[in-house]
């Protein structure tokens, strides 16, 4: 269930909030492991970390910003503002990637071994309870606010699981078992993985940017919730995009042309409060037409008449 504006913007930044604890206790755990072992997959799991708490930073900023009301000069409010908030992250989780490899090809030819390996094994396991409750939270808040910054930091968390249980296997390996080449090896995919991780988080932040309609399941179930008005006989030129925890949707409709305004203007705003209370946080436009006017005939972006899709389909 999407929670209203007010609820969306509370719960994003609790979110934020949980998301910068959990990295601070990581961080301040991961730089003792790190001194403790010389585990480069360990160092390479506090670089991760450190920019974690910089990328919750930064999505605390954006989800911060993202909730403002609209203004003078931003009068479709400021949702983008998370979306830039998750291409911040990308860029972060890509040079952390670049530099884990890095360290990782250095050590894998020095053949530097680690120590104190139990610290860090234990380190690590705290690490994955942590980030369990953390995304247990953000799983909530994403189900309610839609947030794509808090689906990047959702998605950044994710890799880090992966992250300390390869940090667990390459220590265990190189301690327990003699094997040098674990630990930088691990490290290698920990860089990887990074870097699939960011690609993943990129695609939804690119697509508010450029705005990308809304996913096919939620823009049919939109013309469904129309088309329960006959009055509306045509809807055509559909258009929807979001922006941060705001959704956006324009479309024209044919009325009668025998209508009067203020006719049209209750049937619009009927409309209008019904679309709202489904979808809500939405910001509605709608056009009217009278009925077989035709904005650009042969343009099938424009003409394409929403509730006939329904029928065919059915």
């Amino acid at each position: 269930m999407i929670a209203t504006g007010e609820q969306r913007a509370r719960l994003a930044k609790s979110a934020a909030f949980a998301s910068i604890a959990v990295a601070v206790l990581l961080v301040s755990l991961k730089t003792w492991a790190t001194w403790r072992t010389g585990s480069v997959a360990m160092l390479g799991s506090l670089a991760d970390s450190a920019l974690d708490l910089i990328a919750s930073l930064a999505t605390l900023i954006g989800v911060w910003i993202a909730a403002r009301p609209a203004d003078e000069n931003h009068r479709f409010g400021h949702g983008k503002a998370e979306a830039l908030a998750a291409m911040f992250q990308v860029l972060l989780i890509t040079v952390s990637a670049s530099g884990i490899a890095y360290r990782s090809f250095s050590q894998l030819l020095e053949g530097t071994r680690v120590e104190a390996a139990p610290e860090g094994i234990g380190v690590s396991l705290v690490a994955i309870i942590a980030t369990f409750a953390l995304l247990g939270w953000q799983r909530y808040v994403i189900a309610r606010t839609s947030s794509v910054a808090i689906h990047a930091d959702h998605v950044h968390y994710q890799s880090d699981l992966f992250l300390n249980l390869a940090v667990i296997a390459a220590l265990a390996l190189d301690s327990y078992a003699g094997i040098g080449w674990a630990d930088p090896v691990f490290g290698l995919l920990i860089a990887l993985w990074l870097v699939y991780g960011a690609w993943r988080a990129s695609r939804e932040g690119i697509e508010q940017l450029m705005d990308h309609e809304w996913p096919e399941e939620k823009r049919r179930a939109f013309v469904e919730r129309a088309a329960r008005h006959p009055e509306l006989s045509r809807m055509h030129d559909l258009r929807t995009r979001m922006a941060g925890n705001r959704d956006f949707v324009q479309f024209h409709v044919d009325l009668p042309a025998t209508m009067t305004i203020a006719q049209a203007h209750d049937v619009i705003e009927r409309v209008e409060a019904d679309l709202m209370e489904a979808f809500p946080g939405t910001e509605i436009l709608i056009h009217i037409d009278p009925e077989g006017h035709m904005d650009e005939p042969g343009n099938p972006l424009v003409e394409a008449d929403e509730f006939g899709k329904l029928e065919d389909k059915e």
